[in-house]
């Protein structure tokens, strides 16, 4: 750490935005946790994936909040706000928009589906259909949509924050691997503990904390931050530290399928993102290992033989950490 601080020459301008940075994210935090109680570091990464200009995939057991996280960060970031609620009879032109035939004016008009909109929350996921899930596909990688031939742009910031339920299995479509790849972080919000749960139940008692929330920031706030992040300086140390990481993965016979490029990238702007969110101007390889599982975990996918009665993400977690502890850490 120290030598991440020797060698970084901030000037004072950088210093200066990156303090205003991390107190913008930090009012953006704040109001969030007005509504989400006791998951700090969830609501962190989730910050963090939206300054980083990636998407959110949150998956975890029915009832722990997955849906509520989405809607604060949403509320709390401003901007227009579509929320899809994803079943089986979901058509694509259902999210992405429909042409249609304008009998005054004799002319084909495209009728903007709910995708077009700063921030998308994709409720279960996973209930769609693969034809549904793939017309995510263009617009989580490219930030726009091509309806019969025609390509639309989609807003800036485009933010997608989808939830699945991965203990339910009966009437769901299992995310295919390519679309896993477009999600940058995947979280788990896992149970609250006795006092925050009781917290809840106090403050539900006087109504929806959520119907309270009011925007931290806006659409051009985020993407300033946005742009701060992509500033934030990476030591040449740090980025052999991350390809070691990632090569170990491509290695590892417990894994049938490594990290990819995009993977990579995702980690390598997640480590920006959330050195901005701390006020730095630099990465420090804490930033590398604290992200590497919700980046990389759901990216992974895992040799039969190794297999336990671990779920996918749990199982993946495991040989991270493993990796991690033997790739040797820049000083």
């Amino acid at each position: 750490m120290r030598r991440f601080l020797i060698a970084e020459e901030e000037s004072g301008t950088g210093a200066a935005a990156a303090t205003s940075a991390s107190e913008t994210t930090g009012a953006l935090q704040s109001a969030i946790e007005s509504v989400i109680k006791g998951k700090s570091e969830t609501v962190r990464l989730a910050i963090v994936a939206v300054i980083a200009g990636g998407h959110l995939l949150l998956e975890d057991r029915p009832g722990v909040g997955k849906t509520t996280l989405a809607h604060s960060l949403a509320r709390a970031l401003g901007g227009k706000f579509q929320r899809i609620q994803f079943t089986a009879d979901l058509l694509p032109s259902d999210v992405t928009g429909i042409s249609i035939y304008n009998e005054r004016t004799g002319e084909f008009e495209f009728k903007r589906g709910p995708l077009f909109a700063n921030v998308v929350l994709a409720d279960e996921i996973n209930r769609a259909t693969p034809k549904t899930q793939s017309a995510l596909l263009e617009a989580m990688a490219e930030s726009h949509v091509t309806v019969e031939g025609t390509t639309h742009k989609l807003p800036a910031p485009f933010i997608v924050l989808a939830t699945q339920n991965p203990i339910e299995h009966h009437g769901t479509y299992p995310l295919p691997e390519s679309q896993l790849d477009r999600f940058m972080l995947r979280l788990e919000m896992g149970y609250p503990s006795v006092e925050d749960e009781k917290q809840i139940l106090r403050e539900r008692a006087a109504g929806d904390p959520l119907e309270r929330l009011q925007p931290a920031i806006d659409g051009t706030d985020v993407l300033e931050l946005q742009r701060e992040a992509a500033n934030v300086r990476v030591d040449d140390s740090l980025v052999d530290y991350l390809m070691r990481i990632v090569s170990a993965t491509r290695r590892s016979e417990m894994l049938d399928l490594g990290v990819s490029p995009r993977g990579t990238l995702a980690l390598f702007r997640a480590a920006q993102a959330l050195a901005l969110t701390e006020g730095r101007t630099f990465c420090v390889p804490d930033d590398i290992k604290r992200l590497v599982a919700p980046v990389f975990a759901h990216r992974l996918t895992i040799n039969a033989r190794f297999a336990s009665q671990l779920t996918r993400n749990a199982e993946s977690e495991n040989i991270l950490r493993e990796i991690v502890k033997n790739v040797s850490v820049p000083l």
